[in-house]
């Protein structure tokens, strides 16, 4: 009989443990879960800010080749003459 109570008393010595462990395990995804949130959130902003300095750079590159500089000439006719075909293809809508 006494063997038999020790061996119940270490099952629970045993499923105690596990409990203990399973919470810091919970615990633990909890937290990681919480830091990839946060991560996602900065990731999330610092695209947005790549993409708005590719804007800006646009902008910048557009302005120069329209002061005069032939590094960007190329890109700002080409942008130029597709804005002109939007327009076209507006008119054209209209007239219809």
């Amino acid at each position: 009989m006494s063997q038999l109570s020790e061996i119940v008393d270490s099952l629970e010595n045993r499923i105690s443990k596990l409990l203990h462990r399973y919470e810091q395990l919970k615990q633990h995804t909890a937290k990681l879960e919480e830091e990839m949130m946060q991560l996602k959130s900065k990731q999330e902003d610092s695209q947005q800010q790549i993409d708005a300095w590719i804007e800006k750079f646009e902008a910048i590159k557009m302005a120069n080749s329209m002061l005069g500089s032939d590094q960007y000439k190329r890109d700002t006719k080409l942008k130029i003459n597709a804005l002109v075909r939007e327009i076209d293809q507006c008119i054209a809508q209209i007239s219809e």
